[in-house]
């Protein structure tokens, strides 16, 4: 069952990459197409300003349920890294549940403001779609978050200090979170 819940975790993690790596390609088109279009065409892309920054926003939350997932939200943890290893897990663990009740009351205040009438019937000036879609993605990802913690907090796996400052790709993170 745990196997399962690991394999299940991994994988919305990687349907998150996966997103994330689609939704900065179409952000990457859609400004060079606006780039070309306004100073070659004289005849720019009016919705282009406001899609990107709604897929800026989605880039974020996703990318902070990634990051949730494989650990590596910024966090000062200099005195967790010089407790003994037993206090050290037991912090750890409750810092996630404190995360993780944190983003369920997060979670449920989200639902129930993005299903309010008055924000489902806020249209976008811009596109004519409802801004509703957009305002989803951050109650997806304050799901995905809790979800990553909720594994974390029932795999229980011991905290390992973070001792190196460099950035890791993430195969990297993944081989070692598998070994």
């Amino acid at each position: 069952m745990l196997k399962l819940l690991e394999r299940l975790n991994r994988a919305l993690a990687h349907a998150e990459m996966g997103l994330l790596m689609l939704l900065i390609a179409a952000l990457t088109l859609i400004l060079s197409a606006q780039v070309i279009l306004r100073y070659f065409f004289n005849s720019p892309l009016f919705w282009a300003e406001e899609v990107s920054v709604q897929i800026l926003i989605s880039c974020t939350f996703i990318g902070l349920s990634y990051l949730t997932y494989t650990d590596n939200l910024v966090r000062i943890d200099f005195l967790i890294d010089h407790l003994p290893p037993e206090y050290r897990n037991y912090l750890n663990w409750a810092l996630n549940l404190v995360g993780f009740l944190t983003l369920a009351l997060l979670c449920y205040h989200a639902t129930d403001w993005i299903m309010r009438p008055e924000i489902k019937a806020d249209i976008s000036p811009t596109t004519g779609l409802p801004r509703w879609y957009n305002y989803s993605v951050l109650v997806v990802a304050f799901y995905l978050m809790a979800w990553h913690l909720l594994v974390k907090l029932i795999l229980h796996k011991n905290y390992e200090p973070h001792h190196s400052h460099s950035m890791q790709s993430s195969s990297e993170v993944e081989e070692s979170r598998q070994s």
